[in-house]
Formats: structure tokens, sequence, C-alpha cells
């Protein structure tokens, strides 16, 4: 009696999935090929359908292609493949649970998604500009300054509220006047923070990428009064600490 087989479509048909799958399976060496027949159609087997179904129901349990293939024949060695499966099925309830954990964060202060950590508390409560900043320092700093960003926000003083609030034709005594005030308050978040008289030094990945991405953002985020003042403070407070 001849020996029975399939092609690839009835292969596919059986198990449920689709002639590109198998081919796929194929190239990336999951799925022995078949012996060809004399007019050159590939012949499946019985083993070709059981291998085929356990990596697609491998696929289900949620593991990828390289995962199946550092494993083997998982049919070999079923106590090594539930414990591979067993420690990635770990991973994916304690990285959900860790997101839900955040999610309740977002819910309980009403944060917009995309606020950073660990700003979801205050979040409701920042300006539009200092949203966007946030975003930005999350990116450059790191998680100790970032820590002392947000104690800083939920102290502003007058001379950060008026800085929020200056016109942007605000005329020079009063960008002069709002410097100095604003000198002292700088001055004192730098003495409390030091990393903040060099920003840079609190960055993972180094002081140009700092700069790099905060200053154009500055620019952009505060107008050309409030631009004035920032520089004029640091100019007081450079001369300030220079002088003998």
């Amino acid at each position: 009696m001849a020996k029975k087989s399939w092609s690839t479509r009835q292969l596919a048909e059986l198990a449920g999935t689709t002639v590109k799958t198998v081919r796929h399976y194929h190239r990336v060496g999951l799925l022995d090929e078949p012996e060809r027949s004399r007019n050159g159609y590939k012949n499946y087997q019985v083993a070709h359908l059981m291998r085929l179904m356990q990596i697609t129901r491998m696929r289900e349990l949620g593991l990828s292609l390289a995962e199946i293939g550092a494993m083997g024949r998982a049919d070999e060695d079923p106590d090594q493949a539930l414990a591979m499966m067993d420690a990635k099925l770990a991973k994916t309830i304690e990285r959900l649970q860790r997101i839900r954990a955040e999610l309740a964060v977002f819910f309980k202060h009403r944060a917009p998604l995309g606020t950073p950590a660990p700003f979801e508390s205050i979040a409701e409560a920042l300006s539009e500009r200092d949203r966007a900043l946030i975003t930005i320092y999350s990116q450059v700093f790191d998680s100790g300054a970032l820590g002392d960003i947000r104690k800083l926000l939920g102290e502003h003083t007058d001379a950060e509220e008026e800085l929020e609030q200056l016109p942007s034709d605000a005329d020079d005594a009063t960008v002069e006047a709002l410097a100095y005030r604003l000198a002292p308050v700088i001055a004192a978040h730098q003495a409390r923070f030091p990393w903040m008289a060099e920003p840079g030094k609190a960055s993972s990945k180094g002081e140009k990428f700092a700069l790099e991405g905060i200053v154009p953002a500055v620019a952009e985020l505060y107008n050309a009064a409030q631009l004035r003042v920032l520089a004029r403070t640091h100019e007081i407070i450079k001369k300030e600490h220079s002088a003998p």
C-alpha cells in the first residue's frame, strides 16, 4: 500500500494555520522539510503534523518562535519546556501587576496617561508647560533628580509664579526686578540640590545629551521675556558666587 501523505495546504488546514506560516517555520528551522515526490510536491507525514500542532500550541501559550527554537523538541524534555513556559508566565504576571499598580496611581490622581513617574500625584495641577518639561526631564535625568524636581514643583514660590505669568512684552525694568527676586530662589534650589547648578551631571546619558534635550525645549516653551529673566537670573547668581 502506498504511503499516505499531505500537501502543504492540507497540512496547514489540519493544523488550523496557513501555508505561509508553515513555510515560515521551515525557513526558521522549527519544522523539518518533508520528502518530496517525483513531481516535486512535499509529502508531509504524521510527525510533521504533530510538530506543527506542538508549535501552534506553544505559540498560543505565549512563547515566541525564538523561545520555541531554543527549547528544542518539547516532547523529548517536557519538564524543561514546562519550566520555561512557567518562568515566562511568571514574568508576564509580574509585568501586568506592575502596570495595574501604575494605572491605580493614574486613577487616584486623575493624571493624564503618559505622565512620567514620580509626577502622577501632581500632574493635574501642573501647567501645560510644566507637563511638557517633565516629559522631557524624564528622558534626560536620573530618578534622583526627578524626585528633586517633583519636590520643587510642589513648592512654587511667588517669584516662580510671576515668571509663569510674565507676558512676552514685559519691559526691561520688570524683567530685571523679577530676575533679582528669582535669583535667591534658584540659588536656594541649587544649594538644596547641588546637581541643579550643573544639570548635565544628573543625566545618565551624559551632559551633551541633557543639554541637547533641555535647551531647545526651554527656548520653545518660554516666551522672550521669560527667557530674558532666566538668563539674567543666572548672571546674578554667577556674579554673587564669584564675588569675594
